[in-house]
């Protein structure tokens, strides 16, 4: 099932779960089910995948343009709060955010175009997290905002004294510093 959010380009997709005795099975990508449903016909490029544990708080990232990259993530073991924030100054949805709890329960996915930054906080005790990217990563690209900006307002599911950040992520900008 295909679901569009508020936010211009962003799905959520939840597979059909085929299960028995000896476990589940369910597709988790398929092209052309995908441009069927959203009208979108993404090329995927590079698969990434970490490893996280509780309280791991990777985000808010993206790559400034002409680099950017749209994704398709999802989590395969444990938890997270999923996060966009719309970074796309012609939209409507600027400065705007959604989340969405993924889990390798749920294995609810979210498909996030290019323009937006995209954490997660690991609210599991340990989570692998899976994602498809269209474009490479390009290093003189990679760049993010600070995950806690008050005037974005993201209601992160998990005390802030509890958040494990790496050294990058606590220097990031605010969003009003931000430049995609």
């Amino acid at each position: 099932m295909y679901t569009k959010t508020d936010l211009d380009g962003v799905w959520v997709f939840e597979p059909r779960l085929f299960e028995d005795h000896r476990g589940y099975f369910f597709e988790s990508f398929n092209l052309n089910d995908f441009e069927k449903n959203t009208g979108l016909k993404p090329t995927f490029v590079q698969d990434n995948q970490s490893g996280s544990t509780k309280g791991v708080m990777r985000g808010l990232h993206f790559q400034k343009s002409p680099h950017g990259q749209s994704k398709l993530v999802r989590v395969i073991v444990g938890e997270v709060q999923d996060v966009i924030v719309d970074l796309r100054k012609d939209s409507p949805t600027y400065g705007k955010h959604f989340s969405i709890i993924l889990s390798g329960t749920n294995k609810k996915q979210l498909f996030i175009p290019r323009g937006f930054a995209h954490g997660f906080l690991v609210l599991s005790d340990y989570a692998e997290f899976f994602y498809k990217c269209d474009a490479f990563y390009e290093p003189k690209a990679d760049t993010g905002m600070y995950f806690n900006d008050p005037k974005i307002g993201i209601e992160w599911q998990m005390d802030l004294n509890k958040i494990i950040l790496s050294e990058k992520d606590k220097n990031l900008p605010l969003f009003e510093d931000t430049k995609y």
